[in-house]
């Protein structure tokens, strides 16, 4: 028998009536179970004495009651955990008892492991996604860091080419003045504010890539804006490649700015263009589009209703370890010089400032499809531009501007902006200072300020004084990029623009001018 086997019978001794057993027969494998040899004859307290009373108490009971036990129990003295199941022989009269048992030391201590293990488990469990967020987070940083290294990189080649165009020139213009030759001034400055413009451009492609571009956004009618926008894409992509835009009818409004959506239509034509050196076919569609909860979703959008805007070429296309990156800044394909890897990033802000996503598709030799996406506005469209008007021809006398800016040079600039058009300005360097002129000028017909103020009052705060104290005043915000949370509350207000940082001088007085001419002029000023 595999088990051990064997038959005690009760004893009385010194330690009272049936406080000892003698091991009257017993098995081979006994001694294979228990590690106890030669136990036939032997006593229990005189095998192990310091754990009989636990034994004769098992054992006892079987005796006395006559009912059968299983029991699992440790033989100290050997270390064998025993699984036991015992019955008594015969009547109690004599004192025999059965024992079968087997060697489960290793089933024991198996449980035990187990047992701590999910003792442990949740700490490990714990230690473990610690373990995991401090590895994701160390790579998020190095990815954040080579992010900011390719960035810094692009920035910095870009912006010492274009200051070198723009110190070149001062420093050519003020080299001729001194010389007296002034027939060469006209060219320097003209590739002087050039420069200029461009990096303007620049900083503008990566306020949109970050979502702080300075939006005016106004309920526009997509189809429309792509029929006068036809022209320019045919020019700028020129005679080898045909384009066709098709629209569905009742293509629905959507609230975008009109201008930057052009633009970053315009950075994906001049992509399709060079993808296609030898010519091809660019096409621009519009389509009304709504998504469910699985669509949205896999679209990183909210359910409902968009207008889908593609532009789509027949060009070389993307190669699949690419199309990952192609929203990342500064990342291009083109060849060096031909382009500053901001147009794509551009959109994608542009995109999702505006509450849409942009996505793209493309195989190597089967060209690009490019679609944003734009939320469904149902408001009526607005052309969202203002008359220019004819500076000689406007006059309006005795006008008053408060010009409102921490920067010196740009206060300056402004200020004398609007001396040409012979409007007087009194000037403020900081919200608290800005509050003190209202209390001097209360005849203020225009306030023109920056939104980032020092003083403890940004510009959006001084507006909401100015407006207060002269309902109806026209504001100006003059701003380096959009602080949503600055201009949350008035920024599409009546009377309310929003001009950005670098500006040209006309956009300035052509904005100023469109504020003034909401004023009708038998209103009269406060007193």
């Amino acid at each position: 028998m595999d088990d051990g086997f064997c038959v005690i019978e009760f004893l009385d001794g010194p330690h009272g009536p049936l406080s000892d057993y003698l091991h009257v027969i017993a098995n081979d494998a006994y001694e294979r179970h228990t590690g106890i040899p030669h136990v036939v004859g032997q006593r229990l307290r005189d095998m192990v004495p310091d754990e009989a009373d636990d034994w004769i108490a098992f054992y006892g009971k079987v005796l006395q009651s006559g009912e059968p036990i299983r029991f699992r129990n440790e033989l100290v003295a050997t270390g064998r955990h025993l699984e036991v199941s015992s019955f008594r022989l015969g009547s109690f009269e004599k004192r025999l008892v059965a024992v079968l048992f087997k060697d489960v030391t290793d089933k024991v201590r198996a449980e035990v492991a187990l047992h701590q293990l999910n003792e442990t488990l949740e700490q490990r469990v714990a230690d473990a996604l610690l373990q995991r967020e401090q590895a994701e987070a160390a790579l998020r940083q190095a990815q954040k860091m080579e992010a900011v290294g390719q960035l810094t990189g692009g920035l910095a080649h870009d912006f010492n080419n274009l200051l070198a165009g723009i110190t070149g020139s001062f420093e050519m213009i003020a080299r001729r003045i001194d010389q007296g030759r002034f027939s060469d001034v006209g060219r320097y400055v003209a590739a002087g504010l050039g420069a200029a413009r461009r990096a303007a451009s620049l900083t503008h492609r990566l306020l949109s890539f970050s979502r702080r571009q300075t939006l005016s956004p106004r309920p526009t009618a997509i189809d429309s804006l792509l029929a006068d926008f036809l022209e320019l894409v045919q020019r700028t992509v020129g005679p080898e490649i045909s384009v066709t835009t098709c629209c569905d009818n009742g293509l629905w409004p959507t609230l975008v700015d009109a201008n930057q959506l052009e633009s970053a239509l315009l950075n994906l034509c001049i992509n399709a263009r060079d993808a296609m050196p030898e010519g091809g076919l660019l096409t621009i569609d519009a389509l009304n589009i709504s998504l469910g909860e699985g669509d949205a979703h896999e679209r990183s959008l909210q359910p409902g209703d968009y207008v889908a805007i593609t532009v789509s070429d027949t060009g070389v296309g993307i190669s699949p370890q690419d199309i990952d990156r192609v929203f990342e800044p500064f990342f291009t394909t083109k060849p060096i010089g031909r382009g500053t890897g901001l147009g794509l990033s551009m959109v994608y802000g542009f995109a999702r400032q505006s509450n849409g996503i942009v996505r793209v598709r493309s195989q190597p030799g089967s060209g690009t499809r490019v679609r944003i996406y734009l939320p469904r506005h149902d408001a009526p469209a607005e052309s969202g531009t203002f008359e220019r008007v004819d500076r000689v021809q406007y006059a309006r006398k005795g006008v008053k501007i408060l010009v409102v800016d921490d920067e010196p040079s740009v206060r300056m600039m402004m200020v004398d902006a609007f001396g040409l058009l012979d409007f007087d300005c009194v000037e403020a360097h900081d919200g608290p200072s800005a509050i003190a002129m209202l209390d001097q000028h209360h005849e203020i017909d225009l306030m023109v300020t920056d939104v980032g103020l020092p003083g403890g009052l940004n510009g959006r705060q001084v507006a909401d004084e100015a407006r207060r104290r002269i309902p109806g005043l026209p504001v100006l915000f003059v701003t380096g990029y959009a602080d949503r949370v600055a201009l949350q509350n008035n920024a599409f207000d009546p009377g309310i623009a929003v001009l950005t940082k670098p500006f040209a001088i006309d956009d300035l007085q052509q904005q100023a001018i469109a504020l003034l001419d909401q004023i009708k002029p038998e209103n009269p000023k406060p007193a």
